[in-house]
């Protein structure tokens, strides 16, 4: 499997596994199950059919009741990304995740772009398949055949063969699939994760170095877990003198764990 490394605005190092054209594609056959259960039972459970007809033969009536009823399968790759961090439930089944090539979480603008531009990787040749097939040629079925084969092999070769693994969506998007299970956790880093819209503190913080923050978060994990307070408050005295902060919290593990979200805050902004 081919690696990245990530050299992040702290100095810090981080090795990230590239998810495998087969491990996408994996994931895809997953998500499309999932897509295809709902209309299974969108069609057949809850009767879609009759309960377009009990809502009268209006044909922009049923029309409306067709887009919504498949605009969860439309969407389902943008939201399930939005709201899982990253994930839909294919890639979190086969344990992947997109990330940001430099190793932060996708905006949501990020996210569109790789759903938007799956036309261009796939959707494009299947609405030609799609709308071929619906002729209802049947001596074009080769020509069927090559617009389906064409729709599925552009993204693919592209993750094939291209250095980070990446559909046209991803290089569009600066974003990368990677596998989970080889990740180097927050937790063993100095890295601290950080929503979007997260509001620092402590302005001062950036008085601190990257050994500092990483001998203050290993020292404060492990005081933390053995409910060593003594260490706690000597470590958050510490971080008083050398930063002059006048903290604003009382508890030291709150305090502590401020500072450190508000180093790496500070340090990917400036």
């Amino acid at each position: 499997m081919k690696t990245l490394q990530i050299k992040t605005a702290q100095n810090v190092n981080i090795s990230f596994t590239l998810a495998s054209v087969f491990q996408r594609l994996l994931a895809f056959i997953l998500d499309n199950v999932v897509k295809f259960a709902y209309l299974y039972f969108g069609t057949l459970v809850f009767d879609f059919n009759l309960f377009q007809e009990g809502v009268g033969t209006d044909a922009w009536t049923v029309k409306a009741i067709d887009v919504l009823f498949f605009l969860p399968v439309t969407f389902y790759s943008l939201y399930t990304e939005i709201l899982l961090d990253g994930q839909t439930l294919g890639k979190k089944i086969m344990h992947l995740k997109v990330m940001n090539v430099d190793g932060f979480k996708p905006s949501i603008t990020d996210y569109v772009i790789r759903w938007f531009l799956r036309i261009v990787d796939f959707n494009f040749f299947m609405l030609l398949f799609i709308y071929v097939a619906s002729m209802g040629l049947s001596d074009q079925y080769a020509l069927i055949m090559v617009l389906f084969l064409i729709g599925k092999g552009i993204g693919f070769f592209l993750i094939l063969f291209t250095n980070k693994n990446q559909r046209f969506g991803d290089l569009i998007a600066n974003t990368i699939v990677v596998y989970l299970k080889d990740e180097v956790s927050f937790s063993h880093t100095i890295l601290e994760n950080i929503t979007n819209d997260y509001v620092p503190t402590y302005p001062s913080v950036i008085k601190l170095s990257d050994n500092d923050i990483r001998i203050i978060k290993e020292t404060f994990k492990t005081a933390s877990k053995f409910n060593d307070y003594k260490t706690l408050i000597k470590l958050r005295s510490k971080i008083l003198e050398v930063t002059q902060i006048k903290s604003v919290h009382k508890s030291d593990k709150d305090f502590i764990s401020i500072v450190l979200k508000d180093y790496n805050y500070y340090t990917q902004h400036m």
